[in-house]
């Protein structure tokens, strides 16, 4: 499924994180459907201060929960987050660092691409390949 899905780059879709795995189908990519109703599909590593401004608003990423097949979160972990919850984060000062490449494209449907980019995590050596 995830090789027709395309970036917030246009490009294909690339894997997010299975170390956990993530994913809102746990597949390992930020892919969505009208199963998912948060949207998670900005791609981050997960910061201590990302984390504990979650559980500030109401959203604990630490704990598991095996009946979502969540292992909770450390800082390091890729995961795919809500698009609506990243914003708040950075309207907050406490958002993650981005990886483009695996945001999907639906993702820009809640948040600018400029500033998805001012956040990117995978920044190629030469930026202008992103354009």
């Amino acid at each position: 499924m995830a090789a027709r899905e395309r970036n917030v780059l246009g490009t294909e879709l690339e894997a997010c994180g299975t170390d956990p795995v993530t994913g809102f189908y746990r597949d390992g990519y930020c892919t969505t459907g009208p199963e998912d109703r948060g949207s998670h599909t900005i791609c981050v590593v997960v910061t201590t201060e990302f984390l504990e401004h979650q559980r500030s608003v109401g959203y604990d990423l630490v704990t598991p929960r095996p009946e979502w097949r969540f292992p909770g979160l450390t800082p390091g972990d890729r995961w795919c987050v809500v698009a609506s919850r990243w914003l708040e984060a950075h309207q907050d000062g406490a958002a993650a660092p981005v990886f483009l490449a695996a945001t999907h494209e639906r993702a820009l449907e809640v948040v600018p691409l400029q500033l998805l980019q001012s956040y990117a995590a995978d920044v190629p050596d030469d930026p202008s390949s992103l354009l």
